[in-house]
């Protein structure tokens, strides 16, 4: 039974380390490396790619309109009872009655094929357009869609370097409050430091090491958006090149005032193209007042036979050609009122195009204003960060060499976790804001 037993545990306990085996790939990345990798994995863009895919067809079927439509066509029918037709009486030498006669055969069929083309339709001339319109649309809605996950990407990509950066920070404290609170317990177990001060130095130790524990979850959780933002399976790894010294913060290149930045966002490039296409509906509807002229031709055998193996033994060819003219006279003023509704289109079109070039300029200039304060804001808390420090460092020796207090000390220590954290959040919001301006001036393409 032992024997076993033993057998079944070294069994399972091989299938569980298969299941638990990593199965996914490792990947190291660089900022541009991770925006390539979206390009190509991105769901969303996958399906904007099929949007352009499927416009290309829709060109393809309106250019099909225009070219010959031929159908083929063939029936069978057996009459179970012939159709009998009264013929009056006269006929066959019985006057003043009805003689019931019946006409045709039990069965027939036919095959036939018929051919039409259109020879001119100014509603499908203007469709050709409209068509064409319709996939510069779906191409500009990629980029748009493009430039979407591009920001997203690189502001999860910030987001994870603002979070190494931090976690380096409390490392660099960590090691020394842990160091600090080491050397607080020997001197209080030789009685040179009273408990209070110890108990001092082992909250601010815990509470570094819970910020510390929570900083390693944001960063994996942060990781884990990144590989989603770039469309990457949530099993693989990923691992990040850069470091936040690596990003270019240059103030003078970045906040050059663009009075025409409007016109390099994509934004305002869709909305154009949607005016067109609103346009080309008004030319549309304009050329249903025009007459519309088509060919057509068919050639069609008929079979007829009271016996089905005599069916096919005979048949009877029909063929016809001809020109179809359709002259549009009165439509009770339905197109009249379709093109006002379409003049209105395009009325609202240009008003929604005039508010977006205000709203995209007053982007541009907010964003700017954005970066130049977090930029100031980021100086500032960088300033006050190495302050904090070199408070903290002569606290620590005036403490040792018996001048100074424990309290100063800790005191010290909370002020530098301070200036840290505002200056990671000054740090973020810097990164952030950077992105935003390079968004509203049009320069993310």
């Amino acid at each position: 039974m032992r024997s076993f037993l033993l057998v079944c545990l070294m069994i399972l306990g091989s299938f569980a380390r298969a299941q638990e085996a990593p199965t996914g790939k490792t990947f190291q990345f660089n900022l541009q490396q991770c925006l390539e990798y979206a390009y190509a994995n991105n769901d969303s863009l996958k399906n904007a790619r099929l949007d352009i895919e499927s416009a290309n067809y829709k060109v393809k079927e309106t250019i099909g309109r225009g070219l010959p439509q031929v159908d083929g066509s063939a029936s069978f029918q057996d009459f179970l009872k012939v159709p009998t037709t009264l013929l009056p009486g006269e006929f066959f030498n019985q006057p003043g009655t009805f003689v019931p006669v019946k006409f045709g055969v039990k069965y027939q069929s036919n095959a036939g094929i018929s051919v039409s083309q259109l020879i001119f339709d100014g509603s499908y001339l203007v469709g050709l357009q409209a068509s064409k319109t319709y996939k510069e649309l779906s191409q500009k809605s990629f980029t748009m869609t493009k430039i979407e996950t591009e920001i997203k990407v690189t502001k999860a990509y910030y987001q994870v370097l603002v979070n190494s950066e931090q976690l380096r920070l409390l490392d660099a404290n960590f090691g020394q409050l842990k160091k600090q609170l080491n050397e607080t317990q020997q001197l209080n177990k030789q009685g040179f430091v009273e408990k209070i001060d110890l108990a001092r130095v082992q909250v601010l130790y815990n509470n570094l090491s819970t910020q510390r524990e929570n900083i390693i979850r944001i960063l994996a959780l942060g990781v884990q958006l990144l590989k989603f933002q770039i469309g990457m399976r949530i099993n693989d790894n990923l691992i990040i090149l850069d470091r936040i010294e690596n990003i270019n913060l240059d103030v003078n290149q970045q906040v050059t005032v663009d009075s025409t930045a409007y016109k390099k966002r994509i934004e305002y490039s869709l909305l154009q193209t949607s005016a067109d296409l609103n346009r080309l509906n008004v030319k549309r509807l304009k050329s249903l007042y025009l007459p519309s002229l088509s060919a057509f031709g068919s050639s069609t055998y008929n079979f007829q036979a009271n016996k089905f193996g005599d069916l096919y033994d005979r048949k009877f060819p029909a063929s016809v050609i001809g020109l179809n003219l359709r002259v549009p006279v009165f439509s009770g003023f339905q197109r009249q009122n379709q093109i006002k509704q379409a003049q209105i289109d395009v009325l609202k079109s240009e008003n929604v195009i005039n508010n977006i070039k205000n709203g995209l300029q007053l982007q541009q200039e907010s964003s700017r204003i954005m970066f130049t304060n977090g930029l100031e804001s980021l100086k500032n808390q960088k300033e006050n960060m190495s302050l904090a420090q070199e408070v903290l460092r002569v606290s620590r020796i005036k403490y040792e060499q018996g001048v100074g207090s424990s309290i100063e000390v800790t005191q010290a220590q909370t002020a530098l976790e301070q200036s840290e954290n505002n200056y990671i959040q000054a740090l973020y919001n810097a990164l952030i804001s950077k992105v935003d301006l390079d968004h509203a001036n049009g320069r993310i393409q």
